[in-house]
Protein backbone atom coordinates (compact mmCIF):
# COMPACT_ATOMS: atom_id res chain seq x y z
CA UNK A 1 0.00 0.00 0.00
CA UNK A 2 2.79 2.52 0.95
CA UNK A 3 4.43 1.49 -2.31
CA UNK A 4 1.32 2.46 -4.43
CA UNK A 5 0.59 5.99 -2.26
CA UNK A 6 4.18 6.02 -3.06
CA UNK A 7 3.85 5.44 -6.95
CA UNK A 8 0.75 7.87 -7.25
CA UNK A 9 2.71 10.55 -5.71
CA UNK A 10 5.61 10.45 -7.83
CA UNK A 11 3.68 10.17 -11.30
CA UNK A 12 1.46 13.12 -10.09
CA UNK A 13 4.45 15.02 -9.11
CA UNK A 14 5.37 14.80 -12.63
CA UNK A 15 2.64 15.21 -14.52
CA UNK A 16 1.81 18.09 -12.64
CA UNK A 17 4.72 19.72 -14.38
CA UNK A 18 4.83 21.61 -17.82
CA UNK A 19 7.29 23.04 -19.99
CA UNK A 20 4.95 25.25 -21.94
CA UNK A 21 5.88 28.75 -20.69
CA UNK A 22 2.95 30.90 -22.50
CA UNK A 23 0.86 30.75 -19.65
CA UNK A 24 3.33 32.24 -17.35
CA UNK A 25 2.08 35.63 -17.34
CA UNK A 26 2.50 39.28 -18.96
CA UNK A 27 5.91 39.10 -20.87
CA UNK A 28 8.49 41.83 -19.84
CA UNK A 29 11.30 43.20 -20.01
CA UNK A 30 13.85 45.59 -17.72
CA UNK A 31 14.37 49.30 -19.08
CA UNK A 32 16.55 51.83 -17.51
CA UNK A 33 15.24 55.12 -18.12
CA UNK A 34 17.28 58.39 -17.82
CA UNK A 35 17.04 60.17 -14.08
CA UNK A 36 15.32 64.17 -14.78
CA UNK A 37 16.08 65.93 -11.56
CA UNK A 38 18.07 65.54 -8.29
CA UNK A 39 17.19 67.37 -4.84
CA UNK A 40 20.49 67.11 -3.21
CA UNK A 41 21.92 68.50 -0.01
CA UNK A 42 25.02 70.82 -0.30
CA UNK A 43 26.79 69.10 1.76
CA UNK A 44 26.67 65.92 4.19
CA UNK A 45 27.23 65.15 8.18
CA UNK A 46 29.21 62.21 9.17
CA UNK A 47 27.09 59.28 10.19
CA UNK A 48 23.43 61.40 9.05
CA UNK A 49 20.53 59.62 7.14
CA UNK A 50 19.64 61.72 3.76
CA UNK A 51 16.34 61.38 1.90
CA UNK A 52 17.54 62.23 -1.82
CA UNK A 53 14.75 63.27 -3.87
CA UNK A 54 14.81 62.13 -7.84
CA UNK A 55 12.40 61.97 -10.79
CA UNK A 56 12.28 59.93 -13.96
CA UNK A 57 9.65 60.28 -16.72
CA UNK A 58 7.86 57.03 -17.59
CA UNK A 59 6.82 56.59 -20.94
CA UNK A 60 3.48 54.87 -20.65
CA UNK A 61 1.19 53.22 -18.15
CA UNK A 62 3.09 49.30 -19.07
CA UNK A 63 5.71 51.02 -17.19
CA UNK A 64 6.75 50.56 -13.69
CA UNK A 65 9.41 50.97 -10.80
CA UNK A 66 11.13 47.88 -10.24
CA UNK A 67 14.38 48.96 -8.62
CA UNK A 68 16.97 51.08 -8.44
CA UNK A 69 20.39 50.59 -9.90
CA UNK A 70 23.07 51.77 -6.88
CA UNK A 71 26.91 51.18 -7.72
CA UNK A 72 29.09 51.63 -5.34
CA UNK A 73 32.69 52.95 -6.29
CA UNK A 74 34.96 54.33 -3.66
CA UNK A 75 33.97 57.94 -3.42
CA UNK A 76 31.70 57.57 -6.61
CA UNK A 77 27.92 56.58 -6.70
CA UNK A 78 26.70 56.25 -10.08
CA UNK A 79 21.99 55.48 -9.89
CA UNK A 80 19.97 54.90 -12.51
CA UNK A 81 16.26 53.70 -12.70
CA UNK A 82 15.23 50.25 -13.88
CA UNK A 83 11.77 50.02 -14.81
CA UNK A 84 9.34 46.60 -15.78
CA UNK A 85 7.93 47.35 -19.04
CA UNK A 86 4.49 45.01 -19.81
CA UNK A 87 4.57 44.00 -23.23
CA UNK A 88 1.57 44.90 -25.28
CA UNK A 89 -0.33 41.23 -25.34
CA UNK A 90 -3.30 39.41 -24.82
CA UNK A 91 -5.73 42.27 -24.69
CA UNK A 92 -3.16 44.72 -22.96
CA UNK A 93 -2.81 48.19 -23.96
CA UNK A 94 -0.03 50.57 -22.51
CA UNK A 95 -1.45 54.33 -22.59
CA UNK A 96 0.74 57.09 -23.15
CA UNK A 97 1.31 59.37 -20.27
CA UNK A 98 0.42 63.07 -20.39
CA UNK A 99 2.71 65.17 -18.86
CA UNK A 100 1.48 65.76 -15.54
CA UNK A 101 1.24 62.05 -14.98
CA UNK A 102 4.62 60.48 -16.05
CA UNK A 103 7.01 62.59 -14.20
CA UNK A 104 7.23 60.19 -11.06
CA UNK A 105 9.12 60.96 -7.96
CA UNK A 106 10.89 58.98 -5.75
CA UNK A 107 13.72 59.23 -2.79
CA UNK A 108 16.82 57.49 -2.57
CA UNK A 109 17.97 56.80 0.92
CA UNK A 110 21.30 57.55 1.90
CA UNK A 111 23.95 57.55 5.07
CA UNK A 112 26.89 59.22 4.97
CA UNK A 113 29.22 56.76 6.28
CA UNK A 114 32.50 59.06 5.56
CA UNK A 115 34.35 61.57 8.20
CA UNK A 116 35.53 63.81 5.42
CA UNK A 117 36.17 64.09 1.79
CA UNK A 118 33.36 64.24 -1.31
CA UNK A 119 30.97 61.89 -2.54
CA UNK A 120 30.47 62.15 -6.14
CA UNK A 121 26.92 61.18 -7.56
CA UNK A 122 26.66 59.66 -10.90
CA UNK A 123 22.59 60.07 -11.90
CA UNK A 124 22.72 57.99 -15.22
CA UNK A 125 21.19 60.42 -18.58
CA UNK A 126 20.65 58.35 -20.81
CA UNK A 127 23.22 57.77 -23.84
CA UNK A 128 24.69 60.36 -26.79
CA UNK A 129 24.42 60.11 -30.25
CA UNK A 130 27.56 58.17 -30.03
CA UNK A 131 26.16 55.51 -28.00
CA UNK A 132 27.80 56.94 -24.70
CA UNK A 133 26.49 56.98 -21.30
CA UNK A 134 25.97 60.08 -19.56
CA UNK A 135 25.54 61.45 -16.55
CA UNK A 136 24.99 64.08 -14.37
CA UNK A 137 27.21 65.09 -11.26
CA UNK A 138 26.90 65.95 -8.54
CA UNK A 139 29.67 66.38 -5.75
CA UNK A 140 28.36 66.23 -2.11
CA UNK A 141 31.03 67.35 -0.01
CA UNK A 142 31.24 66.01 3.96
CA UNK A 143 31.49 68.74 6.24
Amino acid sequence: MKKLLFIGLITMMFSSCSVDDSSIGQDFHFEILPINEVLMPESFTPGAFYQIQYSYYRPSTCYSFNELYYLVEGDFRTVAVINTVLEEKDGLICEPLGPEDELEWRTLFFECTKDFGTYIFKFWQGQDENGNDTYMIMEVPVE
